[in-house]
């Protein structure tokens, strides 16, 4: 994620925007995308963050033309956890302070499910349809009600 879409809050703004609009071109939905959108939605749905996330990346998906199954369930599950559990663990002043730390702290860290899943998690059709915990290392997900 470049840092002028987190320099202020009409950038940020900007992005979630096209984002939930299903404008975001392609190229600008990357890791660190992913980590910013997460966060923001966990401080904004928070029980209901999974399904708002769900929704939102497909619709994304749908727009730049990627296939209806490269969405993945389990990594979006773990990334939510993952920013959640962050959340708790810190103080931010704004919406825009939580997703600038978080991506700060996570926007480079793409396989960080690695050190959690003893397993290929991206390629495991299993887990791209539905959740799979982690079998290395536990997660909190407080979240998760249908599962």
């Amino acid at each position: 994620m470049d840092a002028a879409t987190l320099h202020d809050e009409a950038s940020f703004g900007e992005f979630v925007g096209a984002f939930e609009r299903a404008e975001l071109p392609r190229a600008r939905w990357t890791h660190g995308a992913h980590v910013a959108i997460g966060t923001l939605y966990t401080l904004r749905h928070g029980d209901h963050v999974l399904a708002k996330t769900r929704a939102a990346i497909r619709r994304h998906n749908a727009s730049v033309g990627t296939p209806e199954n490269a969405y993945h369930e389990t990594l979006t599950v773990f990334w939510l956890a993952v920013v959640g559990e962050f959340l708790r663990r810190s103080e931010h002043a704004s919406e825009l302070e939580a997703v600038r730390a978080a991506v700060a702290e996570f926007g480079e860290q793409r396989k960080l499910h690695g050190s959690y899943y003893g397993f290929d998690v991206v390629a495991s059709p299993e887990a791209r349809a539905s959740w799979v915990a982690p079998d290395l290392r536990a997660i909190e997900v407080r979240f998760l009600t249908s599962y």
